[in-house]
């Protein structure tokens, strides 16, 4: 059996040191489409003909699962609809299943040579997720020290400058994707209160291991939780919000993605992301795929283009597009300033 090589790692530039053989050690596999899929925004698709049509072949399926019980691994889920199987293993057995190395560089696992998959998987896998567990992406969110000699508005006032939107929510579902932090129920009810709107329903979805764990700090990814729920609670106070919490890794990044849209949310909301010189080829690549079954069933997917600059947040002297907003799957939100009066203009206070 030839192993091909399916994608390359992450640089990184540090000292790791060896894992040992028995660390448990999760990934997440995403498998090729049965058949291509183009997203038509005028005849979007009911999500079982978007599982049955272009989910996962299960031949290619059964393909995958066989080689992983065949190194050891456990099989502990599999959506051929979905096209994602998890899989658990020893951190001797994942390396071995496919070809990789794996180390610490202090508390994060990083992935240290590429994935090779055996020439029977070749075009069944998109990816595999989950070897570095190094932060995926950062939130798009930023406290301003003088925040007070700004112009500042509530949701309300913003939904009334862009007449947005028509209605109040009623019947529709907001998927919130979050991959850190969390918030208290009784901080939301009250801002909303404070606002004169009522107490949303919001229900907070754990994904691979993810949860709501307010922290206590506004200045992290508290702040950025509590900014994206309250906002989207008071718009639209009367519709349904499921708050997707996922760890800050390429796997749960794609699987609450992937999650909220098979849960036929309405539009999904992400304030997340990081520049694309910082996600390898085939997690882009799964991630587009996520996306693109969001367009096919009319889901529309709001992404924050990031507030680092041109650079963002990188220090090559090069410009940078934020991913997932860079997506032509998902819709770019940001990059303006809108001031008391007049139109919006455009911003850059970053680096560059």
């Amino acid at each position: 059996m030839e192993m091909v090589e399916l994608d390359a790692p992450l640089p990184f530039a540090g000292t790791t040191t060896a894992l040992a053989d028995d660390e448990p050690v999760e990934v997440t596999v995403v498998l090729d489409r049965k058949a291509p899929l183009v997203p038509d925004a005028r005849a979007p698709l009911d999500l079982e003909t978007l599982r049955d049509r272009y989910g996962a072949d299960p031949a290619a399926l059964d393909r995958l699962t066989s080689h992983a019980t065949g190194a050891g691994l456990t099989v502990v889920s599999a959506d051929a609809g979905s096209r994602l199987v998890t899989l658990q293993g020893t951190a001797a057995q994942i390396q071995a299943a496919f070809g990789t190395a794996l180390g610490h560089a202090g508390d994060d696992r990083v992935q240290t040579a590429a994935v090779r998959l055996p020439d029977t998987l070749v075009g069944d896998v998109i990816a595999v997720l989950g070897l570095d567990t190094r932060d995926a992406a950062r939130y798009q969110s930023r406290l301003r020290p003088n925040a007070s000699a700004d112009t500042a508005y509530t949701p309300l006032d913003l939904a009334a400058k862009y007449a947005f939107p028509a209605g109040d929510g009623t019947g529709q579902t907001v998927g919130i994707i979050e991959l850190g932090g969390g918030y208290e129920v009784a901080d939301v009810d009250a801002y909303c209160q404070g606002l004169g709107v009522g107490s949303p329903s919001l229900t907070a979805v754990p994904v691979q291991g993810g949860a709501n764990v307010p922290g206590g700090d506004p200045s992290g990814a508290d702040g950025e939780v509590c900014l994206d729920v309250e906002v989207v609670a008071v718009v639209v106070p009367k519709a349904s919000i499921r708050v997707y919490f996922a760890p800050n890794t390429d796997a749960g990044f794609v699987a609450a993605v992937t999650r909220s849209v098979h849960d036929d949310v309405d539009v999904v909301s992400i304030s997340w992301g990081s520049a694309e010189s910082t996600w390898t080829a085939s997690s882009t690549k799964a991630f587009d795929a996520a996306l693109a079954d969001a367009a096919a069933v009319g889901i529309t997917v709001c992404v924050a283009a990031g507030d680092g600059g041109s650079a963002d947040g990188q220090d090559d002297g090069t410009p940078h597009a934020d991913f997932p907003a860079s997506s032509p799957h998902g819709l770019g939100c940001g990059g303006t300033r809108l001031p008391a009066s007049g139109a919006e203009v455009v911003w850059n206070d970053g680096a560059q």
